[in-house]
């Protein structure tokens, strides 16, 4: 039997409750999954799913654990927690990679397109203005792990000038990539 502890908060909780007992013995693992900061015997847990604004700061109880799962892609909060020795991984499916890459270019057009002057127009009156063309609007990218980096290459796509930043260096088609500290100034 595998031990989980849920550790995220309570809003995290009620959307996993369900769910992820249930894909779990769909493939055929046997679990007990605990939603509690701190368990009785921590040393027992074999796996911890975890969000980034979970209550959880120290790992070294937890000497049995085998990984760390994060929910979510961003692991910034945690990868400098010196406590964490156990192996970390990140969540990245292609539904959250889609649907950040659609909120992203969705609100990039948005400005770009200067949408919100006809939409918040309260006096009906039609004034005409005509955007640059999105070769000529710079946009930058900060973050191109692997959801930044699919949103600077959709906008790239779009034939957007896209700039990104990351902490090391990346090289992503029709991106103008930097890195460093130095490398976020210059994006």
């Amino acid at each position: 039997m595998i031990r989980i502890l849920f550790s995220a908060p309570r809003k995290d909780w009620d959307d996993y409750r369900d769910v992820l007992p249930a894909a779990l013995a769909e493939v055929g693992v046997e679990v007990v999954i605990e939603h509690d900061i701190a368990p009785q015997h921590p040393e027992t847990v074999d796996y911890i799913v975890y969000a980034p604004s979970s209550r959880l700061k120290d790992f070294r109880p937890y000497t049995g654990t085998k990984a760390v799962l994060n929910l979510w892609a961003g692991v910034e909060g945690i990868v400098e927690n010196q406590t964490l020795t156990q192996p970390l991984t990140r969540m990245v499916d292609y539904g959250l990679t889609e649907g950040m890459i659609e909120w992203c270019v969705g609100h990039t057009l948005r400005h770009h397109l200067d949408m919100d002057q006809d939409i918040c127009r309260t006096d009906a009156e039609w004034v005409p203005h005509v955007p640059p063309l999105a070769r000529h609007r710079r946009v930058t990218v900060l973050g191109l792990g692997a959801l930044g980096a699919a949103v600077a290459a959709a906008l790239a796509q779009l034939r957007f000038d896209v700039a990104g930043w990351s902490r090391s260096p990346r090289n992503i088609r029709g991106v103008d990539c930097h890195s460093g500290d130095d490398g976020l100034t210059e994006a």
